[in-house]
This record gives structure tokens, C-alpha cells and sequence, in this order.
């Protein structure tokens, strides 16, 4: 019984994988304007009104609930599955170096290329000098973990008059929740905070003496420190509602803007359907992740199949910018190991403890 699950689990990742592989990509970042108009439900209604789209599409569908109901069913028999959960679990303290560096990585690549958050919403660089040197300057100071909190509300004040200036910054959501869990979480370990406060609290310390703030970060500490359980939730609902947004407002609601990526990178010669089963198959598997995330409900898997997701997208849409999907990167990794946190599906449900453990069954993480 097992077995055949897996295969089942397998089988529909294939499909999924297949029907989807410019899921994740952010359809302006790889076309030169806009598609046809289309009726976006005359659209989802003639691809699917076709008897072999229909079959494929219906098909891919029950596959993948059918794999996903297995899992659960036979996931109390796979130990494997707690061992690496609880391994996960080991490596929280990390968290806060993967958002930095999944932050502060494009923001340094905004500044150096000139564009406010979306590589489609730039400026001019000799023209706006200071808000290059903003965006670089905030992208150090996060990959260094210095000042983390304060660069974090700064960035989130910056992503909001970004937003007043364009709102197609929106195509680059993902900061959001990424500033917001570092406002919480701070720089972590390592980082430049942790050492400097190390050495400013340690009597005697030349440091100790001319750093006025350091006292500063010890009491943020404190006032977050009731706030982290909520770190996983902010991160995977900001993913989620990225990938709802991909997929219902990028794809569903604009084919014709995502036939012009099955036409540039001839999708339909990688796996011969038609055009519009691309499309829709793609917005849909979006928005399925997208909404699973949000109701935490297989989060780890979700955040997995995301982030393969993303590979495949690198490697099929060979100019799409590598910079604007580092953030989506970062937050897929810090989901996979947090894991759901409070308010999911994954929290009512539980998951099967180690037969050693002193409870039958743990919350899911």
C-alpha cells in the first residue's frame, strides 16, 4: 500500500510538474508587452470545453488529490518523514540568515541595475543617485545583519512609496513578509548585530563604551521575542498570496499575456498540448499551491513543490531575471523548515510522533 502511494505521489508530481513549468515565472519579466485581450473565462472555457484538455486536465487533478489523500493516510508508517521533520525543526536559528541573504541579495542587484524592487519598474541612475545608493545600502546592511530591524522598517516604508510611485511593484510582493518576519526575528546568528552586541555588553570593552545602542537591540529582543511563533505564518502566507497573485492575475486573468511565454520558449514542443492547457494548467497549480500555503495545510510540501518549481523555471526561461526570484528562493527554504506554524490546517491536524516520544501525536510543523 505504501508503494503504490508513493507511485501515485510520484506520478502526480510528473504531471503537475509537466502541466506547469512556467508556473513560476512572472509572465512581464519575460515579455516585451502585453498579449492579446482576452476574455479571461471565455478563455478557461473554450481550453477546457476540448475533450483531450479536459481528460488531461480532470486527469492531473484526481491523480494529485488522490496522492496527497494517500500521503496522509499512510504518512503514520513513515518514519522518515518525523525523523526529518524534527531535523528541520534543528535548524530554525538559521531562518534569519536565509531571509537576509534572500532579501539583500536583489536588493544590492536593484540598486546596481536601477530598479525599485520589480526589474520592470526601474529608474534612472544618474538621475536618482541617492535611491541607488538606498537600495544598495539597504541590501548590505541585511545581508550583513546589521541594524536588521531598523534597515527592515526602512525597507518596508520603501517598498510602500514604491507602490505609491507604481503599483506593478506588486509583481515583487515577496519583500513583505520577508522585512515583516526580519522585523521580528532580527539578524540571527551569524550576523553583525549578534557579534557587535556581544562585545558591546561584555564589560570592558573599548566597543562597550562608544556604542550608545546596543541596549537598544537586547530590549527589541525581548518585545519580539512573544511574536516569533508567528514567523512561519507571515512567511507562508506572503508566499502564498504571491502565488495566488502568478497565477490568477499573471495567467488566468491574462492569457493572453501567458501565451506569448508558451510561444516565446515553445513550450508545446517540450510536452505537446495545447497552448491554453499550458496556461491554465500553470495558473491553476499556482494558485493550488498558493492557497495551500495560505491554509498551511501540507505546508512543507507545498514549499517543496515551489521550490522546484522555481528551478525548473530558471533553467526553461533561460533570461528570466535570477535576481527577482532569490526572495521566492529564500522564502521556500524558511517554510520548508518551519513549517506551518500556528494558524493551519497542518496544526489541527497533527503529525505521528517517534515511537519514543512522550506524545502519540504533535502538532504539524
Amino acid at each position: 500500500m505504501v508503494t503504490r502511494s508513493i507511485r501515485s505521489a510520484l506520478g502526480a508530481a510528473l504531471v503537475v510538474s509537466l502541466l506547469s513549468r512556467p508556473a513560476a515565472a512572472h509572465v512581464d519579466y519575460v515579455t516585451d508587452g502585453p498579449g492579446a485581450a482576452m476574455n479571461a473565462i471565455d478563455f478557461l472555457v473554450e481550453v477546457l470545453s476540448d475533450p483531450v484538455n479536459a481528460l488531461l486536465f480532470g486527469g492531473a487533478s484526481v491523480v494529485g488529490a488522490v496522492a496527497v489523500a494517500a500521503y496522509l493516510w499512510v504518512r503514520p508508517t513513515i518514519t522518515d518523514v518525523v525523523v526529518l521533520r524534527e531535523k528541520l525543526a534543528g535548524y530554525a536559528d538559521l531562518v534569519p540568515w536565509m531571509l537576509r541573504l534572500a532579501g539583500g541579495l536583489p536588493l544590492v542587484g536593484a540598486g546596481f541595475q536601477g530598479y525599485l524592487f520589480a526589474p520592470t519598474v526601474t529608474f534612472d541612475l544618474s538621475a536618482n543617485p541617492l535611491l541607488r545608493v538606498l537600495f544598495i545600502g539597504l541590501g548590505f546592511c541585511i545581508l550583513f545583519g546589521l541594524a536588521t530591524r531598523i534597515v527592515s522598517a526602512v525597507g518596508l516604508l520603501t517598498y510602500a512609496w514604491a507602490f505609491t510611485v507604481d503599483p506593478a511593484v506588486v509583481l515583487a510582493v515577496e519583500y513583505v513578509p520577508i522585512f515583516l518576519a526580519l522585523l521580528v526575528v532580527g539578524g540571527g546568528r551569524p550576523s553583525a548585530d549578534d557579534m557587535l552586541q556581544d562585545v558591546a555588553s561584555t564589560p570592558g570593552t573599548y566597543y562597550g563604551r562608544v556604542d550608545p545602542i546596543h541596549h537598544l537591540k537586547a530590549f527589541l529582543d525581548d518585545a519580539t521575542d512573544p511574536y516569533r511563533a508567528y514567523v512561519p505564518t507571515i512567511l507562508r502566507v506572503g508566499m502564498g498570496l504571491s502565488f495566488v497573485y502568478l497565477g490568477l492575475f499573471q495567467k488566468l486573468a491574462d492569457p493572453g499575456s501567458a501565451l506569448l511565454v508558451v510561444a516565446k520558449y515553445e513550450l508545446t514542443s517540450v510536452v505537446p498540448v495545447d497552448p491554453g492547457l499550458w496556461v491554465v494548467g500553470a495558473g491553476v497549480t499556482e494558485m493550488v499551491v498558493g492557497l495551500a500555503l495560505i491554509a498551511g495545510f501540507f505546508t512543507r510540501g507545498a514549499a517543496a513543490a515551489s521550490f522546484v518549481l522555481f528551478t525548473m523555471t530558471l533553467f526553461g526561461l533561460p533570461d528570466d531575471p535570477v535576481l527577482a526570484h532569490v526572495t521566492l528562493f529564500g522564502m521556500a527554504s524558511a517554510v520548508f523548515t518551519m513549517g506551518a506554524g500556528p494558524f493551519s490546517l497542518d496544526h489541527r491536524i497533527g503529525r505521528p510522533a517517534l515511537a519514543d516520544d512522550d506524545e502519540t501525536v504533535t502538532p504539524a510543523d
